[in-house]
């Protein structure tokens, strides 16, 4: 895997509970949303990138710098949400990895639940793949925590010069 971080930083995301509330009326809507906005933070501290802050709201903000001659190139911003539905609880998440995975169906150790490539096709096109569920007793929370992993793996390698 060119990005071998990518794999274990979503395992970790994905156990910080961060469900949301819709009823209510703070930001973020549950405190515990801000327990994984502090692991990004102290991840982007360790990784080098400058100017990292959360506010009290628990936004991260950082600046990864421009590489040497590119210092006037337009600013990109990446952007993703860090909670997850408030339809089910984000307490006790176990990622399961299915590696090398056959194309067949793919059972949940914990349930009765099959995932079936019949019922989601583009299963079909992962074969061989790594697939990443839950243990079938939660829901994974790859909604958006998968994004936030894909966000924090793209600033390690612009750190590391290798984009």
């Amino acid at each position: 895997m060119k990005y071998p971080n990518l794999l274990n930083r979503f395992q970790t995301y994905v156990q910080i509970d961060t469900q949301s509330d819709p009823h209510s009326s703070t930001v973020p809507s549950t405190e515990k949303q801000k327990d994984l906005a502090r692991v990004l933070a102290e991840e982007l501290k360790e990784m080098g990138v400058v100017d990292v802050d959360m506010d009290d709201l628990g936004y991260v903000y950082a600046t990864v710098p421009a590489s040497p001659g590119h210092e006037n190139a337009p600013a990109v911003c990446f952007c993703a949400h860090m909670d997850t539905s408030p339809e089910y609880s984000g307490a006790g998440v176990v990622p399961t990895l299915h590696h090398d995975y056959d194309g067949g169906e793919l059972k949940l150790p914990m349930d009765s639940i099959v995932i079936s490539p019949n019922d989601f096709g583009a299963l079909k096109e992962m074969k061989g793949h790594t697939i990443v569920t839950s243990n079938g007793a939660t829901l994974l929370g790859a909604d958006n925590k998968a994004g936030v992993a894909e966000i924090m793996t793209a600033v390690e390698a612009l750190m590391q010069s290798e984009v």
